[in-house]
C-alpha cells in the first residue's frame, strides 16, 4: 500500500488530470483535497476530452473511489452539472463518488461577492474566476461557513441563512455599491434544500472512509487543483487562490495524518505558464512566447483565458520541491518545444540593485522588478510526440532533463510526450 500525492509545481495548469487519470489505474481511491470549480483538469480518454473540475480525476476509471475532501468548496449546482455530463457520456458516479459533509459550501452570495470586488478592484484586480471561491473560504475561516452537515437540520439551517443573506446583502449594497438584483432569503434557502438532495447519497464521512481503504491495503492518490505558486500561504500572495495547493494541504483537506505519505509527485510543464495576474519573471512577449502558447493551446481549462507563457523556471521549482518535499517529477508538453532551435532555463534573478536570487522571493513588491538568468541550450528540433520509451527522446531532449534534474536534485519520473493518455513515458513507479 502506497499513499502519493500530485501536486502541480508551478502555477497551475502543468497536466495534473492526465497523470492522476494513468496512475489511477493503480489506485483504489483517488482524494481531492482543496480548491473548487475554479480548477479545470483536462483528461483525453481514447478519442473523447473531459475537463473535470470537482470530481477528481480517477472517475473516468471504472473501479475507482473518488473523494471530494473537506478542504474543497463546493458549488451544489456545478457538480450536479458535472456528475450529469459524466451520466451522458457513460460514466456513472454512484456508488463511486463521496463527498465529505465536512466540505464548505459555495452560495449565491460568494459568488456576488467575488465580482463585485473584483469590479471594484478594477486596476489592482486579483484575477479571480468569479466563482465565488475566495468568498466561501473567508466565511470558512470565519467561522461563518455553510458545510454540507449544516443542512441537516432545517430549522437550524433556515435561521442561518436568514442572516448571512441579509448580512451579505447589505456588504453587497453599502460597502461594494453593488446595484442589486439583491438575494431572497426564502428563495436561497429552498434553492439549496433541493440541490443538496440530490447530491445527499454521496455526502459522508470521508476521513473515515479514507482510513478505512488504508486499512485494506489500498494504493490512496490524493490530487491537488492549481499550482504551488497559487497557495495561500507560500505562493506569489496576493496574486494566489484561497487554499493551501502544496502538498501540506493534502492531509488537512482529506482528514490524514502526514505520516501516511510516501510519495509527493511534482507535475512539472516544461515551460512556465500562468493565468490571470501577478507576477512572473520568464514571461515572453515575443515570438517564442507565441510559439508556446498556439502549439501548446494555452487556454484555462475552466474560463478559457489565454495563458501567459515563458521559459521553464528552476528557481521557481527550486521553492515548490522545498515547500513540498518532492519525491517525483513528471515532465509534461516537452511536445511543444520541438521546433524551437533555442530552450532556455532561467537558474537566477537579479534585482534593480544588482542582486542576485537563486530562489523566488517572497517579497511582493520586489517581484515584477525581477530579471531572469538565463542558460541557453539547443533545442532537439526533433519531432517527441508519442515517445514511449525514455532512450527513444533525441540526445538533446534528454539533456534539457537532465538539467533539469541537476538543478533540482529530484529524480524525474515520468515524461508526457501528448495529451493522451498512452502518450506517457514511465520510468519509475509512483506506487
Amino acid at each position: 500500500m502506497t499513499n502519493t500525492i500530485v501536486v502541480g509545481s508551478q502555477w497551475g495548469d502543468e497536466g495534473k488530470g492526465k497523470l492522476v487519470d494513468i496512475l489511477a489505474e493503480q489506485a483504489g481511491t483517488v482524494v481531492r483535497f482543496q480548491g473548487g470549480n475554479n480548477a479545470g483538469h483536462t483528461v483525453m480518454f481514447g478519442d473523447k476530452k473531459f475537463i473535470l473540475h470537482l470530481i477528481p480525476s480517477g472517475i473516468l476509471q471504472d473501479n475507482t473511489k473518488c473523494v471530494i475532501g473537506n478542504g474543497l468548496v463546493v458549488d451544489l449546482e456545478a457538480l450536479i452539472d458535472e456528475i450529469k455530463e459524466l451520466a451522458d457520456l457513460g460514466i456513472n458516479c454512484a456508488g463511486r463518488l463521496f463527498i465529505s459533509d465536512a466540505a464548505n459550501i459555495i452560495m449565491p452570495y460568494h459568488r456576488l461577492l467575488d465580482k463585485a470586488r473584483e469590479e471594484r478592484l478594477k486596476k489592482n484586480k486579483i484575477g479571480t474566476t468569479g466563482r465565488g471561491i475566495g468568498p466561501a473560504y473567508e466565511d470558512k475561516v470565519g467561522r461563518v461557513g455553510i458545510r454540507f452537515a449544516d443542512i441537516e437540520n432545517n430549522s437550524i439551517f433556515k435561521e442561518k441563512i436568514d442572516h448571512f443573506v441579509n448580512d451579505k446583502n447589505l456588504i453587497l449594497q453599502h460597502v461594494l455599491g453593488f446595484k442589486g438584483p439583491f438575494l431572497n432569503s426564502d428563495e436561497v434557502f429552498e434553492q439549496l434544500l433541493t440541490l443538496h438532495k440530490e447530491l445527499e447519497p454521496y455526502v459522508c464521512d470521508t476521513s473515515e472512509l479514507i482510513a478505512e481503504d488504508m486499512k485494506t491495503g489500498q494504493h490512496i492518490l490524493f490530487e491537488g487543483a492549481q499550482g504551488s505558486l497559487l497557495d495561500i500561504d507560500h505562493g506569489t500572495y496576493p496574486f494566489v487562490t484561497s487554499s493551501n495547493t502544496t502538498a501540506g494541504g493534502a492531509c488537512a483537506g482529506s482528514g490524514i495524518g502526514p505520516c501516511k505519505i510516501d510519495k509527493v509527485v511534482a507535475i512539472v510543464k516544461a515551460y512556465t505558464t500562468r493565468v490571470g495576474e501577478g507576477p512572473f519573471p520568464t514571461e515572453l512577449f515575443d515570438d517564442d512566447g507565441k510559439h508556446l502558447a498556439k502549439v501548446g493551446q494555452e487556454f484555462g481549462a475552466t474560463t478559457g483565458r489565454p495563458r501567459r507563457c515563458g521559459w521553464f523556471d528552476a528557481c521557481l521549482l527550486k521553492k515548490t520541491v522545498r515547500l513540498n518535499g518532492f519525491t517525483d517529477l513528471a515532465i509534461t508538453k516537452m511536445d511543444v518545444m520541438d521546433k524551437m532551435k533555442t530552450v532556455k532555463i532561467c537558474v537566477g534573478y537579479t534585482d534593480k540593485s544588482g542582486k542576485k536570487y537563486n530562489s523566488l522571493p517572497s517579497k511582493q513588491v520586489l517581484l515584477p522588478e525581477l530579471q531572469p538568468i538565463y542558460e541557453e541550450m539547443e533545442g532537439w528540433m526533433s519531432d517527441t510526440v508519442g515517445i514511449t520509451e525514455y532512450d527513444k527522446l533525441p540526445e538533446k531532449a534528454k539533456l534539457f532533463l537532465k538539467r533539469i534534474e541537476d538543478l533540482l536534485e529530484v529524480p524525474i519520473s515520468a515524461v508526457s510526450t501528448g495529451p493522451k493518455r498512452e502518450q506517457t513515458i514511465l520510468m519509475n513507479s509512483f506506487f
